[in-house]
């Protein structure tokens, strides 16, 4: 009886102080991984799985890992992946379900643990904000679309982007930068560029749709295509006096080795599959929360080749905030009140999405909330204890009305 599930590829992503190994799954797995030393090796059991995937010369360009190779599993019809290491890593390991273009995937971190000790220290020590770059689209001599009774795209994309801004500034752990503040034209390239000057975690274009017959209307979320991600790269790999403002540090010391273009290819691929995994992440909480207030055009993140979306190292997504060309949607989209609720909207899932997925040295990542699953024998004022909290404080996260817990119920433990 063959195997249920195929892992179909391997990839590296290697720098500097860690190492990147996903796994392209035919389906979701089941895994369970364990660590030995000397020497040195990270061992994955795969559950009702066949390794199909080429495993040689994955590692020639990491200083973390030696070998990838497969060893004798447990349990027959499953497979085991054992990551041959040059020293002591911590491991991070997780699942990724289908984001286009790519299939299920496991992912595996590792991580130099002597510089993730001094990293995490100095991020840590700066309790910095996310920064969110807004981009209301079009201004100056491009107005956009323009609507059935005359109204500009242009404005009612800037009409927004202040809402937006004003409660994105409010936020404590948040700061918006806008990539226009009046009605002047920018180029998609100094839009882009203004992000990245910011160093923005997510990257936010809103636009007006429009059609040549007044019938569509709905919101929609776009998100950048592999086809132009793949453009993109190649072009910044053209451009090595760039390199550094996409991958920092590690471009110097990738400068100058034989392998420089390889492996800023391997950089700007992680990079940028980061990215894209952030952002449809994004793009489904915004749609979440769009829905409630206004018709979606597309309930699903939609790709397309968008000049705004372009960055290799900033998720980004475009909003398409409703139909300029439909008379009902002109209507609510040069509504000072409908473009608060759009904002509002907005924001709720941009804030919701970060409050779960912080990014490192983040307000949002210190007071982020952690995750207890009650055991057999556990009680309210055990957890609290072993958290450090007091038993107040779990109950007003959990609004829990007595001291009563039960196994396998998920506690919020709050920051002590």
């Amino acid at each position: 009886m063959s195997a249920a599930i195929d892992v179909k590829n391997v990839r590296v992503w290697p720098s500097p102080d860690s190492t990147r190994v996903v796994l392209d799954l035919s389906k979701p797995v089941e895994y369970s991984y364990f660590t030995l030393n000397n020497p040195e090796r990270l061992v994955i059991d795969l559950h009702d799985t066949k390794i199909s995937a080429v495993l040689t010369d994955l590692a020639k360009d990491t200083n973390l890992l030696n070998t990838v190779r497969t060893s004798t599993p447990k349990k027959k019809g499953d497979a085991r992946l054992v990551l041959d290491l040059n020293k002591k890593v911590e491991a991070m390991i997780f699942a990724l379900k289908p984001t286009a273009p790519y299939s299920d995937r496991l992912v595996i971190d590792l991580v130099d643990s002597v510089a993730k000790v001094a990293h995490t220290k100095k991020q840590f020590k700066t309790d910095r904000d996310i920064v969110i770059a807004i981009d209301a689209g079009h201004g100056g001599e491009d107005p956009g679309s323009i609507g059935g009774r005359g109204n500009y795209e242009k404005r009612v994309t800037l009409g927004i982007a202040k809402k937006l801004e004003d409660l994105i500034t409010k936020e404590p752990g948040m700061r918006a930068v806008m990539t226009r503040t009046g009605d002047y034209y920018l180029s998609v390239h100094k839009r882009t560029e203004k992000a990245r000057d910011s160093d923005a975690d997510l990257l936010i274009s809103i636009h007006a749709d429009a059609f040549t017959s007044p019938e569509p209307n709905g919101a929609s979320v776009w998100v950048l295509n592999l086809r132009r991600a793949n453009s993109e790269i190649g072009k910044w790999l053209e451009q090595k006096e760039k390199h550094s403002q996409l991958l920092g540090g590690a471009a110097e010391v990738i400068k100058n080795t034989t392998s420089e273009r390889y492996l800023a290819r391997t950089l700007l691929d992680m990079s940028m599959d980061h990215s894209m995994d952030q952002a449809h992440g994004v793009a489904n909480s915004v749609l979440s929360e769009l829905k409630s207030i206004t018709k979606l055009h597309k309930r699903s993140p939609q790709a397309a080749s968008l000049g705004v979306l372009k960055s290799p190292d900033i998720p980004s997504i475009l909003v398409e905030t409703g139909f300029i060309s439909n008379l009902k949607e002109e209507k609510l989209l040069t509504n000072g009140w409908h473009q608060s609720r759009l904002a509002n909207s907005i924001f709720k899932a941009v804030r919701g999405y970060f409050k779960h997925n912080p990014p490192d040295g983040t307000l949002f990542a210190r007071t982020k909330d952690l995750k207890h699953k009650v055991k057999s024998g556990e009680s309210l004022s055990l957890v609290a204890q072993s958290y450090n909290v007091s038993i107040s404080s779990i109950k007003k996260a959990n609004k829990l009305k007595s001291n009563m817990i039960r196994v396998g119920q998920v506690l919020s433990i709050p920051q002590s």
